[in-house]
């Protein structure tokens, strides 16, 4: 299978860098599978599942939102946070989640609003990732 350079950034470290066969994304219109040669692309990441597949095996990690951008010999992922399944602490994400419906029931602002909204997202992603890891 043919392999190109991917790397994964954040805020505080590199993440992830290796050859990759695949990977997949999160985006606003669905999910989206980048393979060796494909188009030069950018796009806004959305909260959600990141994928590689190496060796002919998938592996499954958290990824808040940022951006991809694919570039002939390689993929940069931008990202303000990624975990492993197994890094995450899944009473940690689920306080975060009841806290998040908690202030969901709330009078918000707007902004406090799409912040409470992007909260929960976070949070219900970890724990799918975790809760599918098992």
């Amino acid at each position: 299978m043919a392999e190109f350079k991917c790397e994964v950034l954040t805020p505080k470290r590199q993440f992830f860098s290796g050859m990759v066969e695949a990977v997949t994304c999160t985006l606003a219109d669905g999910e989206m599978t980048i393979w060796k040669d494909h188009a030069p692309l950018l796009a806004a990441l959305e909260i959600g599942e990141l994928r590689f597949k190496q060796n002919g095996t998938w592996q499954t990690v958290y990824a808040a939102e940022g951006f991809i951008e694919v570039r002939p010999d390689e993929v940069l992922i931008f990202t303000q946070g990624c975990e492993r399944p197994e890094d995450i602490d899944e009473a940690r994400a689920e306080e975060e989640r009841e806290q998040a419906m908690e202030k969901l029931r709330q009078k918000q602002s707007l902004v406090e609003y799409h912040q409470t909204q992007i909260a929960l997202s976070r949070a219900m992603a970890m724990l799918r990732i975790k809760r599918g890891h098992r």
